[in-house]
């Protein structure tokens, strides 16, 4: 339990379960490996593999909604999920996130070859597989320095407060006739 307004970000060990975690790890590896036309061109131009809003991490999305009630001690709209399969020398460069991230999580799915703390504010967490971080994504500044493993695998699940200035962003503002999370 917390107060994320007050906390700003917080680490969760265990965040997934263990059937979570092994799920997710192999899903997110056979969507990298198969990988055909979603690579991140913006942050880094090195093969990463980029997915936004895909049926299992929108699951998780929807899934995770009462933990991440638990945990921030708010009542949350779902925005979005986004995953990363980050490579050699990958960077998540220091930055803010735009208001349909306004309570976020960072989840670590698995990595090889080297720790890679996320960074927020004055802090520095090193994940293990299956725990998260909960921030203030829009409040806070978050990064990481160039990574210098084989492969890191990270989803981010995005939430609005129900009762806060960026409501209006619940669903990341999708289609309702042709998006099935909004159905929820």
């Amino acid at each position: 339990m917390g107060d994320i307004k007050k906390d700003r970000y917080k680490l969760v060990k265990n965040f997934l379960t263990k059937e979570e975690l092994e799920i997710g790890l192999h899903y997110l590896h056979l969507c990298h490996e198969r990988n055909e036309n979603n690579f991140d061109t913006d942050q880094n131009n090195n093969g990463d593999s980029m997915f936004y809003g895909d049926a299992f991490t929108d699951t998780m999305l929807i899934r995770k909604l009462p933990k991440m009630e638990k945990e921030t001690g708010l009542s949350l709209f779902p925005t979005y999920s986004f995953s990363r399969v980050y490579t050699y020398n990958a960077e998540l460069k220091k930055h803010k996130d735009r208001p349909s991230c306004e309570i976020s999580v960072s989840i670590m799915w698995g990595s090889c070859g080297t720790v890679w703390p996320f960074k927020v504010e004055n802090s520095s967490f090193e994940l293990n597989e299956g725990d998260a971080i909960i921030y203030l994504g829009c409040d806070v500044e978050h990064w990481r320095e160039p990574f210098l493993g084989d492969y890191h695998i990270q989803s981010f699940l995005h939430y609005v407060d129900k009762n806060g200035p960026n409501k209006e962003w619940k669903y990341d503002r999708r289609n309702k006739k042709t998006d099935p999370i909004m159905r929820k």
